[in-house]
């Protein structure tokens, strides 16, 4: 059957089969779509930042209500596991009660001025429309971390989710819409939109002068696109690019725990996190020991569909995902890496899908097919002899967005955070490289892009930061000691 052109087809990772048919928005929309954002911007940076953060407060119970719905369908159109599904739109609910929070702490300063008579102090305003391009493996969630603070601050949003989920997205919208019409007239006509296509939409809201806010999460190679176009016409991005996240593991280390974390951190969402560990550095007096347990762990992780009960690893997104795993297998095998598993797997899985066995590569060495990021169940095997020759092979890679270390020794837990120690924007202790909390700031350096997303103070990306100063004497000294009389 031919399909229309302005019609997407949506396929399930699970089984391939055709899910749904989703009309495409028009490149011929997008300056209309734009328009109707910055209408809305004029009115919504109006309305008190507390009444803003009811609109966010109603969302978040609509999601309470529709939470298994949607989380099914992250499942069905990103192949996430069901516990994964319901995860995700969890990570809705609870920065929807984050920003609730937050929408009467958008604190600004008051700085002593070195003037008599006069105080001076720091603002924070709206910044006007915010675009959220979103990847595939959070169809969701992503969207909300940057949606529910940008509403809080006075933003209107207009996302772009990826054409591969979009079903997950307009789904997002139709709650979105229950929550906007319980909140009333206070909240504008084009206050949040989405835009259903490929990456020209994508580029209109990149080069658009009255989008000020551009936050892409997706491959360093889009990052390298999007942050030049925006910052030629002097917007601002915020990016969520590539990782390539190490875990370390030191001879105190307590094995079972670190075990866990590494099969959780390297298997999960089938090695499509952004967080997914990648890299373990291991010291060489426990490495036999922690590869046999991690091989005997591997070997019974149960792969099939989503969807059913005790299944922890579901499909890869589509056929190009598996044939880049198998690429980077074959190249990691003529670069030494001896590898197990990593085989495509047909047999108890349902066709139509492109499921593989999670694949861990011993490396002699931090090479090139190591360095990049392979989005997929790879995890590559290295040595180290010092702490200090472990985190510099840690932070030896374009990338710099998790990292962990397993200790039970303080001072090495110590120098691992220390500004000595990682490099990336995020690092933790015992405890794996994936799984943020949407309390902390998501996202890290190097070409990961530097961009911070969801809790801490991550809401400032969103609004324009103005000092004034009032004088309230009857003189008018200049700073810095500066004479001008007339």
């Amino acid at each position: 059957m031919t399909v229309p052109a302005n019609e997407i087809v949506v396929r399930s990772p699970i089984d391939g089969s055709e899910i749904g048919r989703v009309p495409a928005t028009a490149l011929t929309e997008m300056p209309q779509i734009i328009a109707r954002s910055k209408a809305a911007f004029e009115s919504w940076r109006q309305v008190p930042a507390p009444r803003r953060g009811e609109l966010v407060r109603l969302l978040g119970e609509e999601l309470r209500r529709d939470k298994e719905t949607l989380a099914a369908l992250v499942t069905a159109e990103a192949g996430k596991i069901v516990s994964e599904g319901l995860g995700e739109v969890q990570e809705m609910i609870d920065i929807c009660d984050f920003a609730v929070g937050l929408s009467r702490q958008l604190y600004g300063l008051t700085i002593a001025s070195e003037r008599p008579g006069h105080r001076m102090m720091e603002t924070w305003h709206p910044a006007g429309p915010c675009a959220v391009i979103s990847a595939f493996n959070f169809p969701v969630a992503v969207w909300s971390w940057n949606a529910a603070l940008a509403l809080v601050c006075g933003d209107p949003v207009i996302w772009k989710p990826s054409e591969k989920t979009p079903l997950t997205a307009l789904a997002t919208m139709r709650i979105v819409e229950r929550a906007l019409a319980r909140f009333g007239a206070e909240a504008p006509a084009g206050l949040l939109q989405c835009v259903i296509g490929g990456a020209e939409l994508g580029e209109a809201l990149v080069d658009s002068h009255d989008v000020p806010v551009v936050s892409a999460t997706g491959s360093t190679r889009m990052g390298r696109i999007v942050g030049p176009r925006v910052a030629a016409r002097f917007g601002r991005s915020l990016l969520e690019l590539g990782g390539n996240n190490a875990m370390i593991v030191t001879p105190s280390a307590d094995l079972d725990l670190a075990v866990r974390a590494i099969v959780f951190a390297a298997v999960g969402t089938a090695g499509q996190r952004c967080t997914t560990l990648r890299r373990l550095i291991v010291h060489p007096s426990i490495r036999a020991d922690l590869l046999q347990r991690l091989r005997k762990a591997y070997a019974s992780l149960p792969i099939g569909d989503p969807r059913r009960a005790g299944v922890l690893i579901g499909p890869l997104i589509d056929a190009a995902a598996a044939e880049r795993m198998q690429a980077a297998i074959t190249r990691a095998r003529g670069e030494g890496g001896v590898v197990f598993g990593g085989a495509r797997r047909t047999a108890e899985v349902p066709a139509g899908g492109h499921y593989v066995e999670p694949a861990i590569v011993e490396m002699p060495a931090q090479t090139a097919t190591v360095r990049e990021e392979t989005f997929a169940p790879i995890l590559y095997v290295l040595g180290y002899e010092s702490l200090s020759e472990a985190i510099a092979l840690q932070n030896d890679v374009p990338q710099g967005l998790s990292s962990c270390i397993f200790t039970r020794d303080l001072r090495e837990a110590e120098t691992f955070l220390s500004a000595a120690g990682s490099d990336c924007g995020i690092a933790n202790v015992n405890i794996g490289p994936s799984g943020a909390e949407i309390g902390g700031a998501f996202g890290g350096e190097k070409e990961t892009g530097g961009g911070r997303e969801s809790g801490s103070d991550s809401w400032k990306a969103y609004m324009r930061r103005q000092t004034a100063t009032v004088n309230y004497s009857d003189k008018l000294p200049l700073a810095q000691g500066v004479s001008f009389e007339i």
